[in-house]
């Protein structure tokens, strides 16, 4: 009960620090947004439109990043028995979608300026303004995607870098706008634009591309690694085998079934006691957010990688080394010698 009521803390806490972070996100985002459309205003630039669109989507994906997390901590429930998790996965997708459609706009305009250079105004101020943009979207990027990860937040890490892809932008911009200034070429303005565009287009394509492959349960090696280090370094040894993991996230909440070899001889209750010890043991490790289905098998009736039964090495018809080992009418005999 105990166990539960940390786990159900944890939890709570982690939905705090997603919400604050992701509330900072979208207010600074509406900020940095205007302060760009001014920048363009100023100085007409199509590099510093492409700054700006993107800061629309900035803006518009956290407002959505919100709704998104919300939802994801919502308990399961009649009509989603495993929960509202995969609904950070859909957010991160629709946010790298969005990160293409920017980088289409940017294009547009960009390709315009390069072939037809205008020119530009106030470029002094202008600069002042993005300069500024740049190093406070910088440690707003930074700071999400270092919660995302605390908070175990897809959604958090995916706007945090959107949130940098939009100081790279800044600093592409801003670079092309002080080489205009000390150039006098114009045509750069849109060049650096177009430039611009290609970065934002990689980063949404890989977005969208994480997104797909959560939302269709692909395996996770890495989890799949982290879970397996666990189980070995925790062992016990009535822990005969343990197969068929598998484990996917369904955002913060891991899900995970396996099944356990455990002796024949084993009474309902000792069995029930190694699962439950089993589902602690990862459920602790992940904080509380996971959920662990165990599947027991009795000794023997599982085959190890060289066909030859599964088998407790305390079991007292265990044969002698060197001999294999079979199942007939639920005990084992001995066959004989390998050699």
């Amino acid at each position: 009960m105990q166990t539960e009521k940390n786990s159900s803390a944890l939890c709570g806490q982690h939905f705090k620090l997603r919400m604050t972070a992701i509330g900072i996100s979208l207010s600074v985002s509406v900020i940095l947004m205007a302060a760009k459309f001014y920048t363009f205003h100023l100085t007409r630039s199509s590099a510093v439109l492409s700054d700006a669109l993107e800061s629309i989507i900035n803006v518009v994906a956290a407002a959505f990043a919100v709704v998104s997390i919300w939802m994801a901590a919502q308990p399961p429930d009649s009509d989603h028995p495993y929960g509202h998790g995969k609904i950070e996965y859909f957010s991160a997708g629709f946010e790298g979608a969005l990160i293409i459609f920017a980088a289409v706009g940017i294009f547009k305009t960009g390709i315009s300026h390069l072939l037809m250079p205008k020119p530009l105004a106030n470029l002094q101020a202008g600069l002042a303004i993005l300069v500024a943009a740049t190093v406070i979207n910088m440690l707003l990027g930074v700071g999400l995607v270092k919660v995302g990860k605390k908070a175990q937040s897809l959604t958090l890490i995916a706007d945090g870098k959107h949130v940098l892809t939009d100081v790279y932008t800044s600093v592409g911009v801003v670079a092309g706008l002080f080489l205009v200034q000390w150039t006098g070429w114009l045509w750069l303005d849109g060049g650096i634009a177009c430039l611009v565009g290609v970065n934002i287009l990689m980063t949404g394509t890989r977005l969208v591309r994480q997104s797909f492959s959560a939302l269709m349960d692909a395996s996770d090696p890495q989890l799949l690694g982290e879970i397996s280090r666990l189980l070995e370094d925790h062992r016990k040894e009535v822990w005969i085998d343990i197969h068929q993991l598998r484990a996917w996230r369904s955002g913060s909440f891991v899900h995970i079934d396996l099944h356990l070899v455990l002796p024949r001889d084993y009474l309902l209750d000792d069995a029930h006691a190694q699962a439950k010890a089993l589902e602690k043991l990862l459920i602790d490790h992940f904080e509380g957010n996971a959920g662990v289905l165990v599947h027991m098998d009795p000794c023997g009736t599982v085959l190890s990688d060289d066909q030859t039964p599964s088998c407790w090495e305390n079991c007292s018809e265990r044969p002698a080394a060197g001999q294999k080992i079979t199942e007939v009418s639920g005990r084992f005999v001995k066959l004989g010698s390998d050699r």
